[in-house]
């Protein structure tokens, strides 16, 4: 399937659920093969359900991933070099995540605003695309957490909420489901 745009798929995994406080600790995205992943230092506490969901704690100042330390930037660098990466794709580009709509976008969203790279963002990246919605109106199912989207569709499991694995398997199944443009554009929403 041909687009006039170009798809980036990206996760957040973050310190809580609460979108208007939460810290990103880890920002990824895949588009064709290519790779963005970063891990960023929270300056909030890590909630234990987070921990339990996401396998991410601190520990004598490092963020450990499952016990094991990850190499942190700083958010403002996690976020130039994330626009960055986006700048290399033909234009426009669009965004894509699960839930996008109730968490991923408003959690970046607040990010950008905070470090003042909001508009520059928007004018690498007009649009996202909330697969959860596109499910929703593509498939009737039980169940559009993406872990049972994958289990139903690709019939496999993954290592969800890595981010990094949650997005490169959100483009898996949206290439398995090959949306016409006319249905991903009725699930698509501007920056």
């Amino acid at each position: 399937m041909s687009y006039n745009y170009t798809i980036v798929f990206f996760d957040l995994e973050t310190t809580g659920l609460d979108t208007r406080v939460c810290d990103i600790i880890q920002l990824s995205a895949v588009c064709e093969g290519r790779v963005f992943n970063v891990y960023i230092f929270p300056q909030l506490e890590i909630d234990e359900g987070a921990t339990r969901v996401n396998g991410f704690t601190v520990s004598n100042g490092e963020l450990l991933l499952r016990g094991s330390p990850v190499t942190t930037v700083p958010l403002a660098e996690a976020l130039s070099s994330f626009l960055a990466f986006l700048r290399s794709f033909p234009r426009p580009v669009l965004l894509a995540a699960q839930n996008a709509n109730r968490f991923d976008v408003p959690v970046l969203l607040r990010v950008l605003r905070q470090l003042c790279l909001l508009e520059e963002f928007r004018q690498v990246v007009p649009g996202y695309v909330d697969t959860l919605l596109l499910s929703r109106n593509l498939f009737k199912l039980d169940s559009y957490r993406q872990e049972n989207l994958v289990r139903h569709f690709l019939n496999k499991s993954y290592d969800a909420h890595d981010a990094v694995e949650d997005a490169r398997v959100l483009e898996e199944l949206f290439n398995h489901w090959r949306p016409n443009p006319h249905e991903v554009s009725r699930v698509t929403f501007p920056f």
